[in-house]
């Protein structure tokens, strides 16, 4: 059954109420719902809602909930974060429309040394609207009942500040004593984990050390060097086969 989303501030006691033209478009237009059928609803908390469409105009859809489900995510014993170097063209939209369907936690867009995309504040805010229009586009087609948090851009010293909230801090690198990435999951048992993915030309030496400083542990992801959209894939679907087993 078709999954889509509404804000929680659209949904009411017994009903929700969907005002964007957009989204009654696509509903009355391109899925073709009628009044008496069946939806399913999900909010920004993961909360789930089955209910009858009972009634469509041009302004609005009311739907009548007849059922709530408490979130209850996949994978739910493993959140995964992922801090990805932001790569050039529009690769970043692709990164995060995988990430959501792997089920992460959050996306922080980073800025590191050898990134070369430079996008000043107006810029910043709309590829921030952008990715997260991208990430709801995403859980919507997956049928998932969440979407990752799209965070600003941050500079890599940020995101290394911020991490100690995370019992395992992973940094996947090209240079330096590099664990097995199997290795790591098998003997921490994590629950939380953040994930650091470099940019095009890799982490500098001294962005690895200031990681390795910060808890990071430095992985390699195999022989072949990937590009940063495979590596980011790659390493959230290895934790994600591989971590708990």
């Amino acid at each position: 059954m078709q999954r889509l989303f509404s804000k929680s501030d659209s949904i009411t006691a017994g009903q929700i109420t969907i005002g964007d033209k957009k989204q009654i478009h696509h509903i009355k237009n391109v899925l073709r719902f009628k009044t008496g059928q069946i939806i399913e609803i999900f909010d920004e908390q993961g909360n789930l809602y089955r209910g009858l469409i009972e009634r469509t105009s041009a302004d609005q859809i009311i739907i009548r909930i007849k059922s709530r489900q408490k979130p209850a995510f996949e994978d739910s014993d493993i959140t995964i974060t992922v801090a990805c170097a932001i790569p050039k063209k529009s690769k970043m939209d692709d990164i995060v429309d995988k990430l959501t369907q792997l089920g992460v936690e959050r996306v922080i867009p980073m800025q590191t040394q050898r990134v070369i995309v430079r996008l000043d504040a107006h810029q910043e805010s709309l590829r921030l609207q952008r990715w997260k229009k991208i990430a709801l586009n995403a859980a919507e087609q997956c049928q998932g009942s969440k979407f990752p948090v799209i965070e600003p851009i941050r500079k890599i010293e940020e995101v290394l500040a911020g991490a100690h909230n995370y019992d395992l801090r992973l940094i996947p690198a090209l240079i330096g004593e590099r664990n097995q990435l199997k290795t790591v999951l098998n003997s921490s048992k994590p629950s939380n984990i953040i994930l650091l993915i470099g940019p095009e030309g890799d982490f500098t030496k001294k962005e690895v050390n200031l990681a390795v400083r910060a808890g990071f542990i430095p992985v390699t992801l195999g022989k072949r060097v990937l590009r940063v959209e495979t590596a980011a894939v790659a390493a959230v679907s290895f934790i994600r086969l591989y971590a708990h087993r």
